[in-house]
């Protein structure tokens, strides 16, 4: 059985307003001097066959990832 990760992110020019929210209230909690944060989603799944990396990429274009507004990127976990 594989294990694969996917990793969704918002395209650069896509407004992240999660992030935006996250760099406001970081200061508050002490932490100074971050300037950026962009929040995405991980996806870890487990596959018993066939190609693992294939399947999740596949996985990601058809579901996990809006491809008009995200990135994404695959990795076998081990």
């Amino acid at each position: 059985m594989a294990r694969v990760i996917v990793d969704v992110m918002p395209k650069p020019e896509i407004l992240d307003p999660q992030g935006q929210a996250i760099v406001r209230a970081l200061p508050g909690l002490g932490f100074e001097g971050v300037t950026s944060v962009r929040q995405g989603k991980r996806f870890e799944i487990e596959i018993d066959g066939g190609d693992p990396a294939a399947i999740a990429r596949q996985a990601a274009e058809a579901l996990l990832a809006n491809p008009a507004i995200e990135d994404f990127t695959v990795h076998l976990d081990g």
